[in-house]
C-alpha cells in the first residue's frame, strides 16, 4: 500500500467515524416528539435516561416506563422552586403522600406520566422504590 492509498484510507475511516458519531448524536439529541413533548425513559438499570434534562418554560416532559419493573416519578418537595406546582405519578400533591402510597404512583411497563414545567429553576425527582439504588433525576427549566 502506498502512502497516498494509506492516507485516503485514513481519511475515509475518519470521515466514516465522523458520520457514525454524528448519526448517534443526532439520535440522542432528538428527545422531542412532534408535539413538543420531551421524553425521559425509565429503564431496567434503575435509571432515568437522560438523568438531567434542560427545557424551556412551558415544556411538557413525558416519562415512559421502558422497563418490566414498576417505577414512579416523585418530586422532592424541598428540591423544586418554591412557587412551582408539585408533581408525582399517581397525582399526589405532596412527597409524603407519594411515599405513603407507593403502589398508587407506580407506572407499569409501557405506562407514561407527563408534567408541564412552567416555573424556571431546578426540579429534582426520584423513584420511590428505587431511590436507594440511585434512581434520581433533574429537570432544569431555563
Amino acid at each position: 500500500m502506498t502512502f497516498t492509498q494509506h492516507m485516503n484510507r485514513r481519511q475515509l475511516l475518519r470521515l466514516g467515524g465522523t458520520t457514525v458519531i454524528a448519526t448517534v448524536l443526532a439520535g440522542c439529541s432528538s428527545q422531542k416528539s412532534s408535539n413538543g413533548t420531551t421524553r425521559i425513559s425509565m429503564n431496567d438499570s434503575f435509571a432515568y435516561d437522560p438523568k438531567r434534562l434542560t427545557v424551556s418554560p412551558g415544556a411538557t416532559v413525558k416519562w415512559v416506563n421502558d422497563s418490566d419493573v414498576g417505577h414512579t416519578v416523585t418530586a422532592y418537595e424541598d428540591k423544586i422552586p418554591a412557587d412551582a406546582r408539585y408533581f408525582a405519578s399517581g397525582g399526589f400533591t405532596s412527597e409524603r403522600g407519594a411515599r405513603n402510597d407507593v403502589s398508587g404512583g407506580l407506572l407499569a411497563a409501557g405506562d407514561t406520566y407527563e408534567h408541564t414545567f412552567e416555573v424556571t429553576g431546578s426540579y429534582e425527582y426520584f423513584c420511590v422504590p428505587h431511590e436507594s439504588s440511585g434512581m434520581r433525576g433533574t429537570v432544569v427549566v431555563e
